[in-house]
């Protein structure tokens, strides 16, 4: 494998200089800003990642208003009460992807929600207490307990919310691949 100095400065190369290169790195956000969202807006930020897989980006940018007022503002307490009526409604709702799946989704994230909330003091709390512990560990828990939460959703979920992650991009795989790891 190549020593990181050769792969930096392809990345230079490829982007122009080490500020460009440096530029793209995202930095992890202040444990208290993780402590300080709310639960709400946890909710929200794992629905639109849960929805952005394998739609367009902009498709769901367009739409947030949308779905922001179809789930209530991403509530929790009442994103978990959905039933069958809301439910048949969203599955109608022009406003928002029609994804039978996904839709449910919220509501199991919801009720995951409440229930780190309620063992943590909040869902912030929850991801903070995770920060520097093994980071596939926690990939693993999120898989299991929330849902539609495996493959690249939970790292871009993170890594967009500001926890200091990885993210296995298709780039990054191809680059482990050609350096033989």
């Amino acid at each position: 494998m190549r020593p990181f100095r050769e792969i930096l400065s392809m990345a230079v190369k490829r982007h122009g200089s080490l500020e460009a290169v440096e530029a793209r790195i995202e930095h992890p956000a202040p444990v208290d800003d993780l402590l300080a969202r709310r639960d709400d807006r946890w909710l929200a930020d794992m629905t639109r990642h849960v929805f952005n897989a394998g739609f367009s980006r902009k498709v769901i940018r367009d739409k947030w208003q949308g779905f922001e007022a179809a789930f209530k503002r991403f509530d929790p307490s009442v994103c978990a009460m959905m039933d069958d009526d809301w439910f048949d409604m969203l599955l109608k709702d022009p406003r928002i992807v029609r994804n039978g799946a996904r839709i449910r989704s919220v509501q199991r994230n919801a009720l995951f929600v409440l229930e780190e909330s309620e063992r943590h003091g909040s869902f912030g709390a929850f991801i903070a207490a995770w920060q520097h512990k093994d980071f596939a560990d926690f990939l693993e828990y999120l898989r299991k307990h929330g849902d539609r939460l495996g493959d690249k959703t939970a790292q871009y979920f993170l890594r967009e919310a500001g926890v200091e992650s990885y993210v296995l991009s298709f780039d990054v795989l191809k680059r482990l691949s050609l350096e033989g790891v």
